[in-house]
């Protein structure tokens, strides 16, 4: 064993739980004195192999952040502890997310199912980021905790329509993702104002549909708007190259593809199957759009074609398919949807719109896939399977769990991370304040929902909308530290929640983020 220096030996005696900086914080741990030394020449033990692309993993978020871990050597034998072993077993049986981590001052244990030793080692990598160093050894506190999530969906969405971002900064959110333990990232392919994703079968879409001539400057309510082209769309091989960078860190990819609304990109592109006819073009202004899908059934070959694509790409069991904001004006007028809804012995356009994301989730279905949306697919009755996104407010996603549908909760207070973080604001947003404080205190049971239906809460989620975030920067700017603070909601019991606590904690965190070049918002309201 190295010799510690004396001034290290003292701040690792003084090591308590409550003064570890961990987040979210474990559902136990027990500080046992002592300390483990990681250095070169510790040896990582994992007899199946499993556990290493996990600590592989780690690796590759720890160098994000400015840190290398010293080179350890691998040796398969687990069967008997040596100092200087880290162990790493991975367990089938175990519930997901569930892990174990034991560090005595001869070795090191992570054990658990394969997302729980993968989160283990999250935990880990924030020990070892805070941790007393010297001589390239790290000093890590001997302890004993046992953890595992809440929540099983924890997610946090990127808008990549407003505007585009490349596959890199996609990595380094993701990375951020794993570190505070998140499962999900929502990804927000198409819209109005643009189509970003390749479907070979309709190159045009990203041919034309990804290219608007002009872009919103300034605020919505300002109304300017220049007549620079912006685009940019991600080729297949770049969505499989995300998709697997994810699913080494243990987070499922769930795309969005947009409809009936938000549909003016593909519109552009293939004006038939809209109402009118078109001519469209790509959206180049915020907002909500009175030309949408047509329920024709052109329509639904397209868009069975195009989910049979973004099927192939997202081994998800979940397709978002939007389903918000869907004007009914040209539905009103248009002798196709009229038709159908006379046909089909409809209610009104409202039902008519049910009607379309019935047809969806059976396409889907037909793609052993799962239907998510928004809250309003719930307005003409909800399909029986889908899943409801609860975003305006948290009305929506109770009636859903109610009626034994399945919900995410993102309610736009405190779950958007669109809306402001300070008062006054620093830089241009949406509007609305969800300060730091609010998204710690967030609850995603609703109190009146009875404790049978439980259930059927299946987490929460944070929303990232970017309309007012044309750079990298600004999008991490406005999710720290309030990604952190969603992360402790949706992992650790209520009952661990302590706001003083955390702004200590959030403190430690900070010096992570500058040593990766994150960029972060001071508030702490």
């Amino acid at each position: 064993m190295r010799p510690v220096p004396l001034l290290l030996f003292f701040v690792i005696r003084l090591c308590s739980a409550q003064s570890l900086w961990l987040i979210p914080v474990p559902q136990q741990v027990v500080i046992k004195g002592g300390f483990f030394p990681l250095h070169s020449q510790c040896v990582l033990r994992d007899s199946a192999g499993r556990g290493a692309p996990a600590w592989s993993a780690m690796e590759a978020v720890l160098g994000r952040l400015g840190l290398d871990l010293p080179e350890i050597g691998r040796d398969p034998r687990t069967d008997k502890k040596s100092d200087g072993g880290i162990y790493l077993k991975v367990r089938e049986t175990e519930a997901p997310g569930h892990y174990r981590l034991l560090i005595e001052p001869r070795y090191l244990e992570v054990a658990g199912s394969p997302s729980g030793v993968f989160h283990g080692l999250m935990t880990l990598a924030q020990l070892i980021l805070g941790a007393p160093k010297a001589q390239d050894t790290v000093y890590l506190p001997c302890l004993q905790m046992e953890d595992q999530p809440r929540f099983g969906w924890r997610g946090m969405h990127l808008d990549v329509v407003r505007h585009f971002f490349p596959v890199e900064f996609l990595k380094k959110y993701i990375d951020l993702l794993a570190l505070y333990k998140f499962n999900v990232f929502h990804w927000h392919l198409t819209d109005d104002q643009g189509w970003r994703i390749e479907i070979k079968k309709y190159p045009q879409l990203t041919q034309k549909g990804s290219v608007r001539h002009g872009s919103m400057v300034g605020h919505y309510n300002e109304g300017r708007v220049d007549d620079l082209p912006y685009g940019g769309f991600y080729t297949q091989d770049e969505v499989r190259e995300v998709v697997r960078y994810a699913a080494e860190r243990h987070i499922t990819v769930v795309p969005e593809i947009e409809m009936p609304g938000h549909a003016q990109a593909a519109l552009a592109v293939f004006p038939r199957l809209s109402c009118t006819g078109g001519p469209f073009e790509v959206g180049r202004v915020w907002g909500i759009y009175e030309d949408v899908f047509c329920t024709k059934e052109e329509v639904f070959d397209f868009l069975k074609d195009v989910l049979t694509e973004v099927a192939s790409l997202f081994p998800s069991p979940y397709i978002h398919i939007g389903g918000d904001e869907c004007p009914k004006t040209r539905w009103k007028v248009c002798g196709v949807c009229q038709g159908n809804i006379r046909r089909l012995g409809l209610r009104d356009e409202h039902a008519l719109q049910s009607y379309f994301i019935r047809r969806i989730e059976a396409i889907l279905q037909g793609l052993n896939k799962k239907l998510m949306g928004w809250d309003e697919i719930m307005e003409g009755g909800l399909a029986q399977t889908a899943t409801v996104m609860s975003w305006r407010g948290t009305e929506g996603g109770l009636q859903a769990a109610m009626q034994g549908n399945d919900v995410v909760m993102s309610p736009g207070r405190p779950c958007y991370f669109d809306h402001r973080q300070k008062v006054p604001e620093d830089s241009l947003t949406i509007g609305g304040y969800n300060p730091l404080s609010a998204v710690y205190a967030y609850e995603p049971i609703p109190p009146q929902l009875p404790s049978e239906k439980h259930v059927h809460i299946l987490g929460a989620q944070g929303n990232v909308w970017t309309e007012y975030m044309t750079h990298p920067a600004k999008v991490e700017y406005m999710v720290l530290p309030r990604l952190p603070a969603l992360s402790e909601v949706l992992w650790s019991p209520a009952i661990k929640r302590d706001w003083q606590d955390f702004l200590r904690r959030i403190q430690v965190h900070k010096t992570f983020w500058q040593a990766g070049n994150y960029q972060y918002c001071e508030t702490v309201e």
